[in-house]
């Protein structure tokens, strides 16, 4: 197999806020295909950096009475302890806010400028009069211009619409809640339509993309006019100032992704390589994993940058979905936006490594941390399974050390070395779920051998001793191939691992040979069960700093009042009036398609026994069809029946939410029964 020389980079962690367990899913996924690659024998070189500019950096550390730059020096430490804590190992570490990069920035600059894309035109900006300051796009919220969404950010909807947050309805500063007030100040932009012929051909050739994301970017934003991206910032702003408009500052979305390079450029300083070797060289891959929220970025204005510099694009741009807990949002709230700090505290790493690997797809996907899964899948995978052929035969292996050839296993070592390739295929693809599948196969295959052998038993005997170190080569060897395929999620059980038999993992290839006529150390527990009342109590924590950190007096929920706004409460009733509603709990027993219609799903409800209702529910957006069966919801169910051109439309099921993907079935708690009446 060909060595292959690999550049890998995360998205930058903006250096505001501590590190939490969403923002890990990322930095697990990356490690995780690092770890892989490296296995395999090739060169593979993964930097990173805190994201350093920006308003809200400056804002903090002038509340806080600092400099920007004690604040950021203080995050990054506080960064790199964290993702060290969870053996997220970067070849490089740097920061935006650096020499190299502020050259680099001139750089691109100047590349941008020559191409004649960078235009500048006066502008009105949004000003926060508490703040005293303009408004970055993330830092304004308000109702979408054109679907109507309230709450959305600064220059893009959840619908996929962009905008200026000048556009946006009833903006509002994030930084103090006060309403925006327009002032007028130069502006720079990059033409990012004069890039369209590249940037389509890119998006759609190139291979560098999933392919939902470049249906999405073809559907959203190359399939009318490119906007003109805002690249600068007016003083007063944390960053760099841009050499040739005084005054203003390139805009954080800017620098922050050529931060990638400086700070390879910083590693390749200290290491004595040359920067072209690694971002001009088409013999290098490189490999950029984010999070959807920043595809936009990743996929549109930067490989503008890089085509317009004449820097490598990206082979490939690995995109991710976020991380629910327990089936919900992270929510300081509900004690579930858990730090990795307070992680920590309560639980393994390692545990956490191995369950996101257990979830992580090719796909855009957002992945759900249950934590009564999280802990059946560790004490079930790693403490059954996997750990437990060590643990069996270990205590004896010291003393019997392993055979001088290799017993027959009736084809586990030989059919789990085949399945090798199977493993790194996924492992190569980023679907951990399907390696990981694979791998605990292997696991439910070997665990039988030894339970068939009873080695416990063997140890009585004296004049079974080969025997006995027979079954533990065997056992050892098959804990040994699977601490290989673990390696990249769990590099500490391959360490111990390396520890017992004496021999360091280091290869994907240590998998396919058995190691013969060695000695074994003395056994030590590798990995404990975790138990749910742990991982609660990380909730609970979690939940209790939330509260610490909100105002007497204040609300802890932080909701907003947009909805009201949208649709105020209607006229005061009686409970007479009340009454008339027939609201009944129902369960979907059928849900179906109806082609012909844009915003409707088929339902039919049960009330119990054998007493149904069709009904017509336009949450098609929302909900697939086939994940409503079962659900209980509740019905109006006394609703004159209406005729439709789809059929007859038998009452009416119950959600909020402004419509379209925001539609929200009313739930239930457990222990409710079809036909059922809600008070």
């Amino acid at each position: 197999m060909m060595s292959r020389q690999i550049l890998v980079t995360s998205a930058l962690p903006y250096a505001n806020g501590p590190i939490h367990i969403g923002h890990l899913v990322e930095y697990i996924q990356t490690d995780i295909w690092v770890r892989f690659q490296r296995l395999r024998g090739h060169r593979c070189l993964y930097v990173c950096a805190d994201d350093t500019h920006g308003t809200a950096i400056m804002i903090r550390a002038r509340a806080e009475g600092r400099s920007e730059e004690d604040l950021i020096a203080a995050m990054s430490e506080a960064h790199q302890r964290d993702f060290a804590a969870f053996g997220v190992q970067f070849d490089h570490y740097g920061s935006t806010h650096s020499d190299e990069n502020r050259a680099l920035c001139g750089e691109f600059w100047q590349s941008l400028r020559q191409a004649g894309l960078i235009t500048e035109r006066a502008i009105e900006q949004l000003y926060d009069p508490e703040a005293k300051t303009f408004l970055a796009d993330r830092f304004v919220r308000g109702t979408c211009p054109k679907c109507g969404r309230p709450d959305q950010a600064g220059d893009n909807c959840t619908c996929g619409h962009t905008y200026s947050p000048t556009d946006l309805i009833d903006p509002k500063s994030t930084l103090s809640g006060a309403t925006p007030v327009l002032r007028e100040s130069t502006h720079l932009f990059v033409q990012l339509e004069k890039l369209r012929g590249f940037l389509t051909e890119w998006v759609d050739s190139s291979g560098a993309l999933q392919e939902e994301i470049a249906n999405y970017l073809k559907g959203h934003f190359l399939g009318e006019e490119l906007r003109d991206w805002d690249i600068s910032r007016p003083a007063p702003y944390f960053g760099f100032e841009i050499p040739d408009s005084p005054g203003n500052y390139w805009y954080v979305w800017f620098d922050a992704p050529i931060g990638y390079i400086a700070s390879t450029q910083q590693w390749c300083q200290a290491n004595g390589e040359s920067l072209e070797h690694w971002w001009k060289n088409e013999a290098c891959e490189i490999h950029h994993f984010i999070g959807k929220d920043i595809t936009y970025f990743h996929t549109l204005f930067w490989p503008g940058m890089l085509k317009t510099a004449g820097y490598s694009l990206p082979t490939k741009v690995r995109i991710h979905g976020f991380l629910t807990v327990n089936g919900e949002k992270m929510s300081k709230r509900t004690g579930t936006f858990v730090s990795a700090e307070t992680y920590l505290k309560h639980a393994s790493p390692a545990y956490l490594r191995y369950f996101y690997a257990t979830k992580l797809t090719p796909r855009v996907e957002d992945l759900d941390l249950g934590l009564e899964e999280f802990a059946q899948k560790v004490n079930t995978d790693l403490v059954g399974k996997v750990v437990n052929l060590a643990s069996r035969v270990g205590k004896f292996a010291h003393g019997t050390g392993l055979s001088p050839q290799y017993p027959d296993d009736g084809g586990l070592f030989q059919a789990a070395a085949e399945a090798g390739h199977e493993i790194a295929q996924a492992y190569e693809a980023c679907d951990y779920a399907r390696a990981i599948r694979r791998i605990m196969e292997l696991a439910d295959a070997a665990n039988p051998f030894v339970e068939h052998a009873k080695p416990w038993e063997m140890k009585k005997d004296p004049n079974r001793e080969a025997e006995l170190r027979d079954v533990c080569t065997v056992a050892l060897n098959l804990f040994r191939q699977l601490s290989v395929y673990l390696a990249p999620v769990l590099p500490d059980l391959a360490t111990k691992c390396g520890e017992l038999l004496g021999e360091e993992i280091t290869s994907w290839d240590q998998s396919r040979q058995p190691l013969l006529g060695s000695p074994v150390g003395s056994f030590k527990r590798m990995m404990d069960r975790i138990q749910i009342e742990d991982l609660n109590k990380m909730i609970e924590e979690s939940k209790a700093q939330t509260d610490a950190d909100t105002p007497e007096g204040a609300s802890p929920f932080d909701d907003s009042d947009q909805p009201l706004k949208d649709e105020p409460l209607a006229e005061e009733i009686t409970i007479d009036d009340f009454a008339k509603v027939d609201l009944r709990v129902a369960r979907v027993i059928r849900a179906e398609q109806v082609p012909e219609a844009n915003k409707l799903l088929k339902l039919t409800l049960s009330l119990g026994g054998e007493e149904t209702r069709q009904v017509f529910a336009g949450i098609k957006a929302a909900y697939e069809p086939e994940k409503l069966v079962g659900r209980l919801v509740v019905m109006v169910a006394n609703l004159k029946p209406r005729k439709m051109r789809f059929g007859l439309s038998e009452g009416m099921v119950t959600a909020s939410g402004p419509g379209g993907a925001e539609v929200f079935l009313l739930g239930l708690d457990e222990g409710a029964k079809p036909g059922q009446r809600v008070h």
